[in-house]
């Protein structure tokens, strides 16, 4: 039996050839019917050249265990959550690598109310059977059938119920970057509908024709070399917000009117905000890394601000637990009550886009009082050989000065006036760091050298 290392703690993602191939593909969907035992399941892939053949293949192997196929095509994984909690189906399965190098695909898997599967809810058991590769024969009459279907109207109707055309008061000039075309049919859509209804709404779309060679480079805009054309196409169009997706857009990025990032920190209390103002008392959920910000604005407001340990499965099931109205991670994932809990990456451009028009105020006003208030680092990555042995060193570095140390999420320790956040990578051999000061942009600055210093020295060891 051979190990299939394309499984990973969330979802499938491997290098085509060695770790992932059609085989291994059809392999996976035949575990998923047998372990599952789904009668309908949704399928569909990003714009990678290998979607298409992997997508059908797994979708054989769900038709060989007796499985209904239906497949709606180019896809986000959003449109996969979407269409098993609207069309009630047992199951999706996304066919992508998000942001991942060219030669990489994935997969990310749900069930019924588009339910998350990981490695705690049947994600190891669908592995197992697939590298066991010991299925019964194949009874011809009992095969699941397969149709092609679109969800598009009935998804983009749904995004659409988040905003308020009464409140687009201020004509807006947005460029949205779709990553090499992957979102590229859904903005086409919205911007069809802003144009029926009136919404004062303009765009610029750049890469927004999919190409899975992507011709524009990998879509990951947490990498600031993935941000330029975004960039330079807000201020070459003079426009008043820039958008950029990764790879299968359940991410979104934003850029104010000076073409200036924002870190998604930032974003997760504007949309925290903005929820709890609509909804007085609701909960909101958080990740460990950056938190002061988020937990400020739910006490200013009254709401219930609740910390979740990082990673969708686990925010999702809090979300759920809690029936929060919003949560979010400060890696641009946001997650919405009305979407099955799940994360969208078009919601909150939306609801962004809705709020600067309606208070007829630019971006950067909404989100540079809370920068200031509690300036970030954002995350910063290094490779070590033993990243626990790294995390424990430095917590004896620090635990004698803290006023708070919690291990929700690797090691978050607090200080009077700054905190950060150290933690292993669940797919690498990496600690991630966050830091963040309360009003004191130089603290943060020299911590954040302080505590670079002390795990390159550990590193170098």
């Amino acid at each position: 039996m051979t190990k299939l290392t394309c499984f990973k703690a969330y979802d499938i993602r491997g290098e085509l050839g060695t770790e992932l191939n059609e085989d291994i593909a059809y392999r996976i969907g035949r575990a998923y019917g047998i372990y599952l035992k789904p009668r309908r399941v949704v399928v569909g892939g990003d714009v990678r050249l290998t979607s298409e053949s992997l997508k059908l293949s797994v979708a054989r192997g769900l038709q060989d265990a007796g499985v209904d196929v239906l497949d709606i095509g180019l896809s986000g994984t959003e449109e996969i959550y979407f269409s098993t909690f609207h069309l009630n189906v047992d199951g999706g399965i996304e066919i992508t690598a998000s942001h991942n190098p060219i030669n990489y695909n994935g997969m990310k898997l749900v069930k019924e109310n588009a339910k998350p599967i990981s490695g705690d809810t049947g994600l190891d058991q669908i592995q197992k059977l697939a590298e066991e590769n010991s299925f019964p024969a194949v009874i011809e009459s009992e095969r699941g059938q397969y149709k092609k279907i679109s969800i598009l109207n009935d998804y983009i109707d749904h995004l659409m119920s988040y905003i308020s055309i009464s409140n687009f008061k201020k004509p807006l000039k947005l460029v949205i970057n779709s990553g090499n075309g992957a979102a590229g049919h859904v903005i086409d859509e919205i911007e069809k509908r802003f144009e029926t209804s009136g919404i004062p709404v303009s765009f610029v779309k750049i890469h927004n024709d999919p190409d899975g060679n992507f011709p524009h480079g990998i879509p990951n805009p947490l990498l600031p070399e993935c941000r330029k054309d975004t960039a330079d196409a807000v201020i070459a169009h003079n426009a008043d917000m820039g958008i950029a997706f990764d790879g299968d857009f359940d991410r979104c990025f934003f850029f104010d009117e000076e073409a200036k990032f924002i870190e998604g920190y930032y974003i997760v209390g504007l949309l925290a905000e903005s929820f709890l103002r609509k909804y007085p008392s609701a909960k909101v959920i958080y990740d460990p890394r950056l938190t002061w910000n988020t937990i400020d604005i739910a006490q200013s407001l009254n709401g219930n601000a609740i910390v979740s340990k990082t990673g969708h499965a686990f925010i999702k099931e809090r979300m759920r637990k809690e029936d929060a109205i919003y949560g979010g991670e400060m890696s641009a994932h946001h997650y919405f009550k009305d979407f099955a809990y799940c994360d969208s990456g078009m919601i909150p451009w939306l609801l962004i886009a809705e709020l600067i028009s309606g208070k007829s105020e630019k971006l950067s006003k909404f989100v540079e009082h809370r920068i200031e208030a509690f300036p970030a680092s954002g995350e910063i990555n290094r490779k070590v050989d033993n990243p626990q042995t790294v995390i424990n060193k430095i917590k004896l570095a620090y635990e004698h000065d803290a006023t708070s140390v919690e291990y929700i999420d690797g090691l978050s320790m607090s200080f009077p006036t700054w905190r950060f956040n150290l933690r292993c990578s669940n797919t690498e051999p990496l600690i991630r760091l966050n830091i963040e000061s309360r009003g004191d942009k130089k603290l943060m600055q020299l911590k954040t050298r302080e505590l670079i210093n002390l795990i390159d020295c550990q590193t170098s060891d």
